[in-house]
Protein backbone atom coordinates (compact mmCIF):
# COMPACT_ATOMS: atom_id res chain seq x y z
CA UNK A 1 0.00 0.00 0.00
CA UNK A 2 2.76 2.27 1.23
CA UNK A 3 4.63 1.61 -2.71
CA UNK A 4 1.74 2.44 -4.32
CA UNK A 5 1.40 5.79 -2.35
CA UNK A 6 4.80 6.86 -3.13
CA UNK A 7 4.03 5.33 -7.00
CA UNK A 8 1.36 8.14 -7.00
CA UNK A 9 3.11 10.53 -5.84
CA UNK A 10 6.16 10.63 -7.82
CA UNK A 11 3.47 10.33 -10.62
CA UNK A 12 2.20 13.33 -9.94
CA UNK A 13 5.54 15.38 -9.31
CA UNK A 14 6.45 13.73 -12.61
CA UNK A 15 3.20 15.45 -14.09
CA UNK A 16 3.98 18.85 -12.53
CA UNK A 17 7.48 18.84 -13.73
CA UNK A 18 6.70 18.21 -17.41
CA UNK A 19 3.78 20.95 -17.00
CA UNK A 20 5.97 23.18 -15.95
CA UNK A 21 8.17 22.61 -18.27
CA UNK A 22 5.84 23.24 -21.00
CA UNK A 23 4.30 26.53 -19.55
CA UNK A 24 7.81 27.51 -19.53
CA UNK A 25 8.68 26.62 -22.98
CA UNK A 26 5.29 28.39 -24.26
CA UNK A 27 5.56 31.74 -22.01
CA UNK A 28 9.75 31.86 -23.53
CA UNK A 29 7.94 31.82 -27.05
CA UNK A 30 5.47 34.09 -26.46
CA UNK A 31 8.21 36.53 -24.85
CA UNK A 32 10.88 35.58 -28.14
CA UNK A 33 11.03 38.77 -30.36
CA UNK A 34 9.17 38.89 -33.61
CA UNK A 35 11.54 38.82 -36.66
CA UNK A 36 13.42 41.86 -38.05
CA UNK A 37 11.44 43.82 -40.63
CA UNK A 38 12.75 43.66 -44.67
CA UNK A 39 13.49 47.01 -45.09
CA UNK A 40 13.09 47.64 -49.01
CA UNK A 41 14.67 50.75 -50.35
CA UNK A 42 13.05 52.69 -53.29
CA UNK A 43 14.32 55.73 -55.40
CA UNK A 44 10.68 57.38 -56.42
CA UNK A 45 10.02 59.26 -59.54
CA UNK A 46 7.52 61.65 -58.20
CA UNK A 47 7.21 61.90 -54.57
CA UNK A 48 8.01 59.74 -51.55
CA UNK A 49 4.93 59.52 -50.28
CA UNK A 50 3.33 58.72 -53.92
CA UNK A 51 6.20 56.28 -53.97
CA UNK A 52 5.42 54.28 -50.66
CA UNK A 53 1.38 54.05 -51.44
CA UNK A 54 2.77 52.42 -54.97
CA UNK A 55 4.60 49.77 -53.32
CA UNK A 56 2.11 49.35 -50.75
CA UNK A 57 0.50 46.35 -52.05
CA UNK A 58 3.24 44.20 -53.78
CA UNK A 59 5.52 44.82 -50.13
CA UNK A 60 2.56 43.53 -47.92
CA UNK A 61 2.10 40.33 -50.18
CA UNK A 62 5.36 39.65 -50.17
CA UNK A 63 5.62 40.31 -46.16
CA UNK A 64 3.03 37.45 -46.01
CA UNK A 65 5.13 35.12 -48.57
CA UNK A 66 8.09 35.89 -46.02
CA UNK A 67 6.29 35.54 -42.86
CA UNK A 68 7.92 38.44 -41.28
CA UNK A 69 7.19 42.63 -41.58
CA UNK A 70 8.38 44.14 -45.15
CA UNK A 71 9.07 48.60 -44.19
CA UNK A 72 9.69 50.74 -46.98
CA UNK A 73 12.60 53.61 -47.05
CA UNK A 74 11.44 55.88 -49.82
CA UNK A 75 14.25 58.89 -50.19
CA UNK A 76 14.22 61.59 -52.36
CA UNK A 77 17.90 61.63 -53.76
CA UNK A 78 20.45 58.93 -54.99
CA UNK A 79 22.23 59.96 -52.12
CA UNK A 80 20.13 59.47 -49.44
CA UNK A 81 19.78 56.01 -50.69
CA UNK A 82 23.35 55.12 -51.28
CA UNK A 83 24.36 56.29 -47.47
CA UNK A 84 21.14 54.50 -46.42
CA UNK A 85 23.10 51.75 -48.54
CA UNK A 86 26.39 51.95 -47.15
CA UNK A 87 25.18 52.17 -43.29
CA UNK A 88 23.32 48.83 -44.09
CA UNK A 89 19.69 50.61 -43.37
CA UNK A 90 18.52 48.65 -46.42
CA UNK A 91 18.38 45.04 -47.04
CA UNK A 92 16.95 44.80 -50.32
CA UNK A 93 15.78 47.65 -53.24
CA UNK A 94 14.90 48.34 -56.66
CA UNK A 95 17.86 50.68 -57.85
CA UNK A 96 19.20 51.94 -61.02
CA UNK A 97 22.05 49.79 -63.10
CA UNK A 98 25.12 52.34 -61.84
CA UNK A 99 23.71 52.21 -57.87
CA UNK A 100 23.40 48.15 -58.16
CA UNK A 101 26.70 48.39 -60.01
CA UNK A 102 28.58 50.17 -57.16
CA UNK A 103 27.13 48.09 -54.32
CA UNK A 104 27.78 45.10 -55.88
CA UNK A 105 31.13 45.70 -57.20
CA UNK A 106 32.09 46.41 -53.33
CA UNK A 107 30.31 43.25 -52.72
CA UNK A 108 27.54 44.50 -50.58
CA UNK A 109 24.83 43.34 -52.67
CA UNK A 110 23.59 40.55 -55.04
CA UNK A 111 21.20 40.92 -57.85
CA UNK A 112 18.06 38.72 -57.37
CA UNK A 113 16.13 40.22 -60.37
CA UNK A 114 14.82 42.59 -62.89
CA UNK A 115 12.04 44.16 -64.58
CA UNK A 116 11.16 41.73 -67.14
CA UNK A 117 11.70 42.70 -71.38
CA UNK A 118 9.54 41.20 -74.36
CA UNK A 119 10.64 40.62 -77.42
CA UNK A 120 8.94 42.46 -80.00
CA UNK A 121 8.14 45.40 -77.63
CA UNK A 122 10.35 48.60 -77.31
CA UNK A 123 13.48 48.53 -74.75
CA UNK A 124 13.55 51.65 -72.37
CA UNK A 125 15.49 54.72 -73.61
CA UNK A 126 16.62 57.72 -72.06
CA UNK A 127 15.24 60.46 -74.01
CA UNK A 128 15.60 64.65 -74.32
CA UNK A 129 12.91 66.72 -73.52
CA UNK A 130 12.22 70.34 -75.14
CA UNK A 131 9.45 73.00 -75.12
CA UNK A 132 7.57 72.04 -78.61
CA UNK A 133 7.73 76.08 -78.98
CA UNK A 134 10.18 78.75 -78.02
CA UNK A 135 13.50 79.86 -78.74
CA UNK A 136 14.68 76.15 -77.75
CA UNK A 137 13.35 73.37 -78.93
CA UNK A 138 15.75 71.62 -81.74
CA UNK A 139 18.68 69.13 -81.00
CA UNK A 140 20.25 71.11 -83.47
CA UNK A 141 20.41 74.26 -81.52
CA UNK A 142 21.03 72.66 -78.74
CA UNK A 143 24.10 70.91 -79.35
CA UNK A 144 25.32 74.26 -81.12
CA UNK A 145 24.59 76.64 -78.69
CA UNK A 146 24.54 74.87 -75.04
CA UNK A 147 25.81 77.44 -73.10
CA UNK A 148 22.57 79.19 -73.95
CA UNK A 149 20.27 76.69 -72.81
CA UNK A 150 19.25 75.63 -68.85
CA UNK A 151 19.73 72.26 -67.91
CA UNK A 152 17.36 69.67 -65.58
CA UNK A 153 19.45 66.74 -65.39
CA UNK A 154 19.23 63.21 -63.26
CA UNK A 155 21.68 62.84 -60.56
CA UNK A 156 25.33 61.63 -62.27
CA UNK A 157 24.68 57.74 -61.29
CA UNK A 158 21.04 58.10 -63.06
CA UNK A 159 21.66 55.96 -66.35
CA UNK A 160 18.97 58.14 -68.22
CA UNK A 161 19.14 61.17 -66.26
CA UNK A 162 23.03 61.40 -66.96
CA UNK A 163 25.23 58.86 -67.61
CA UNK A 164 24.00 57.56 -71.81
CA UNK A 165 23.13 61.15 -72.60
CA UNK A 166 26.65 62.27 -71.55
CA UNK A 167 28.35 58.86 -73.23
CA UNK A 168 26.36 58.93 -76.19
CA UNK A 169 25.81 62.43 -77.00
CA UNK A 170 27.44 65.41 -75.34
CA UNK A 171 30.98 64.15 -74.92
CA UNK A 172 30.68 63.07 -78.44
CA UNK A 173 30.14 66.19 -79.67
CA UNK A 174 31.98 68.05 -76.93
CA UNK A 175 30.10 69.19 -74.45
CA UNK A 176 30.68 67.93 -70.44
CA UNK A 177 27.00 68.66 -68.96
CA UNK A 178 28.46 69.54 -65.78
CA UNK A 179 29.80 72.24 -67.32
CA UNK A 180 28.24 74.08 -70.40
CA UNK A 181 25.06 74.96 -70.22
CA UNK A 182 23.48 78.16 -68.58
CA UNK A 183 22.24 76.18 -65.36
CA UNK A 184 21.27 73.17 -64.23
CA UNK A 185 18.87 71.58 -61.98
CA UNK A 186 19.42 68.17 -60.76
CA UNK A 187 16.38 66.24 -59.74
CA UNK A 188 13.63 63.11 -60.20
CA UNK A 189 12.74 62.47 -63.66
CA UNK A 190 9.28 64.03 -62.79
CA UNK A 191 11.47 67.51 -61.53
CA UNK A 192 13.10 68.09 -64.89
CA UNK A 193 10.06 67.24 -66.91
CA UNK A 194 8.26 69.61 -65.06
CA UNK A 195 10.69 72.14 -65.32
CA UNK A 196 10.44 72.26 -68.67
CA UNK A 197 7.28 72.50 -69.12
CA UNK A 198 6.93 75.28 -66.82
CA UNK A 199 9.77 77.36 -68.44
CA UNK A 200 12.02 76.70 -65.29
CA UNK A 201 14.47 74.76 -68.26
CA UNK A 202 14.93 74.38 -71.82
CA UNK A 203 15.81 70.81 -71.70
CA UNK A 204 15.37 68.37 -69.46
CA UNK A 205 16.96 64.26 -69.52
CA UNK A 206 14.18 61.50 -68.86
CA UNK A 207 13.47 58.03 -70.48
CA UNK A 208 10.43 57.05 -72.40
CA UNK A 209 9.21 54.70 -69.81
CA UNK A 210 9.52 57.75 -66.80
CA UNK A 211 8.13 60.05 -69.92
CA UNK A 212 4.90 57.90 -70.14
CA UNK A 213 3.96 57.88 -66.80
CA UNK A 214 4.58 61.54 -66.59
CA UNK A 215 1.96 61.79 -69.63
CA UNK A 216 -0.87 59.72 -67.32
CA UNK A 217 -0.05 61.99 -64.70
CA UNK A 218 0.36 65.43 -66.32
CA UNK A 219 -1.27 65.15 -69.50
CA UNK A 220 -1.57 68.73 -69.80
CA UNK A 221 2.38 69.93 -68.96
CA UNK A 222 2.84 66.73 -70.93
CA UNK A 223 1.64 68.47 -74.35
CA UNK A 224 3.70 70.90 -74.39
CA UNK A 225 6.56 68.53 -74.86
CA UNK A 226 8.50 66.80 -77.55
CA UNK A 227 11.40 64.23 -77.45
CA UNK A 228 14.38 65.43 -79.57
CA UNK A 229 16.94 62.87 -78.60
CA UNK A 230 16.75 59.25 -77.78
CA UNK A 231 19.69 56.75 -77.10
CA UNK A 232 20.30 53.40 -77.61
CA UNK A 233 18.51 51.09 -75.10
CA UNK A 234 19.28 51.14 -71.42
CA UNK A 235 20.17 48.86 -68.78
CA UNK A 236 17.22 48.39 -66.35
CA UNK A 237 16.90 49.16 -62.96
CA UNK A 238 17.37 45.86 -60.68
CA UNK A 239 16.54 44.12 -57.18
CA UNK A 240 19.29 43.59 -55.14
CA UNK A 241 19.46 42.44 -51.71
CA UNK A 242 22.54 42.21 -48.75
CA UNK A 243 24.60 39.38 -49.37
CA UNK A 244 24.40 39.36 -45.37
CA UNK A 245 21.36 37.58 -45.51
CA UNK A 246 21.17 33.82 -46.25
CA UNK A 247 20.96 32.26 -49.38
CA UNK A 248 17.80 30.66 -48.84
CA UNK A 249 16.29 34.27 -48.25
CA UNK A 250 17.43 36.27 -51.34
CA UNK A 251 16.03 32.78 -53.45
CA UNK A 252 13.04 33.36 -51.94
CA UNK A 253 12.04 36.70 -52.09
CA UNK A 254 13.72 35.98 -55.52
CA UNK A 255 10.89 33.53 -56.34
CA UNK A 256 8.45 35.71 -54.83
CA UNK A 257 9.35 38.97 -57.40
CA UNK A 258 9.33 36.21 -60.39
CA UNK A 259 6.04 34.71 -59.39
CA UNK A 260 4.52 37.83 -58.89
CA UNK A 261 1.76 38.37 -61.33
CA UNK A 262 1.91 34.88 -62.63
CA UNK A 263 -1.06 33.19 -61.71
CA UNK A 264 -4.46 32.87 -62.88
CA UNK A 265 -7.65 33.64 -61.07
CA UNK A 266 -8.98 36.91 -59.48
CA UNK A 267 -4.93 36.65 -56.86
CA UNK A 268 -3.25 37.17 -60.32
CA UNK A 269 -5.23 39.81 -61.57
CA UNK A 270 -4.92 41.90 -58.62
CA UNK A 271 -1.07 41.23 -58.70
CA UNK A 272 -1.14 42.31 -62.35
CA UNK A 273 -3.03 45.42 -61.18
CA UNK A 274 0.04 46.39 -59.03
CA UNK A 275 2.61 45.72 -61.47
CA UNK A 276 1.13 47.78 -63.83
CA UNK A 277 0.95 50.57 -61.38
CA UNK A 278 4.84 49.89 -61.13
CA UNK A 279 4.96 50.59 -64.25
CA UNK A 280 6.12 46.90 -64.52
CA UNK A 281 3.26 45.25 -66.95
CA UNK A 282 5.24 42.16 -67.70
CA UNK A 283 6.24 41.54 -64.09
CA UNK A 284 9.71 40.63 -63.13
CA UNK A 285 12.21 37.81 -64.20
CA UNK A 286 15.20 35.97 -62.39
CA UNK A 287 18.52 37.35 -62.80
CA UNK A 288 22.35 37.89 -60.96
CA UNK A 289 25.30 39.39 -61.21
CA UNK A 290 26.05 39.61 -64.40
CA UNK A 291 22.98 41.74 -65.16
CA UNK A 292 24.96 44.54 -64.58
CA UNK A 293 27.65 43.68 -67.21
CA UNK A 294 25.75 46.31 -69.70
CA UNK A 295 26.38 48.52 -66.80
CA UNK A 296 29.83 48.19 -66.20
CA UNK A 297 30.69 48.77 -69.58
CA UNK A 298 28.96 52.09 -70.11
CA UNK A 299 30.33 53.09 -66.63
CA UNK A 300 33.83 52.41 -68.36
CA UNK A 301 32.87 53.98 -71.85
CA UNK A 302 32.36 57.07 -69.70
CA UNK A 303 35.20 57.04 -67.52
CA UNK A 304 37.67 56.51 -70.96
CA UNK A 305 36.04 59.29 -72.63
CA UNK A 306 36.29 61.33 -69.99
CA UNK A 307 40.05 60.57 -69.30
CA UNK A 308 40.67 61.39 -73.17
CA UNK A 309 38.66 64.55 -73.09
CA UNK A 310 40.54 65.91 -70.35
CA UNK A 311 43.51 67.70 -70.22
CA UNK A 312 46.92 66.38 -68.40
CA UNK A 313 50.49 67.59 -67.57
CA UNK A 314 52.11 64.84 -69.62
CA UNK A 315 51.14 61.95 -71.71
CA UNK A 316 52.13 59.39 -68.26
CA UNK A 317 49.87 61.31 -66.31
CA UNK A 318 47.11 60.31 -69.02
CA UNK A 319 48.29 56.70 -69.67
CA UNK A 320 48.39 56.61 -66.11
CA UNK A 321 44.78 57.13 -65.30
CA UNK A 322 43.94 54.81 -68.83
CA UNK A 323 45.40 51.76 -66.90
CA UNK A 324 43.93 52.99 -63.46
CA UNK A 325 40.46 52.74 -65.61
CA UNK A 326 41.58 49.42 -67.35
CA UNK A 327 42.09 47.61 -64.32
CA UNK A 328 39.00 48.78 -62.53
CA UNK A 329 37.03 47.59 -65.14
CA UNK A 330 38.42 44.31 -64.96
CA UNK A 331 38.46 43.81 -61.23
CA UNK A 332 34.24 45.14 -61.82
CA UNK A 333 33.94 42.11 -64.29
CA UNK A 334 34.99 39.78 -62.49
CA UNK A 335 33.24 40.38 -58.86
CA UNK A 336 29.81 40.17 -61.62
CA UNK A 337 30.89 37.17 -63.23
CA UNK A 338 32.37 35.63 -59.98
CA UNK A 339 29.68 32.58 -59.82
CA UNK A 340 26.60 32.65 -57.92
CA UNK A 341 27.67 35.18 -55.47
Amino acid sequence: MRRCVLRAAWRCTLAAALGWQAAAALAQSLRAEPPPAIRFGVLPVGGAIESRGNWTPLLNDLSRALGRPVSVLSVTSYESLAQALRRDDVDFALLSAKLALDDVAERRMNVVAQVARVDGLPDSRAVLLARKTGAHNSLKELLARPERWRLARGDSRSVSGFIVPQLQLFLPNGIAMETRFQSEIVDTHQATALAVANGDADVATNNTIDFERFRQQFPAEADRLHVIWQSEPIPPAVFVMRRAHPLALQKKLQDFLVDYGRTKGPRGDGEREVLKSLHAPFGYVAADNTALLAAAELDYQLAKRRALAAKWVNAEARAARLERIERSHAEQVAVLRDGRP
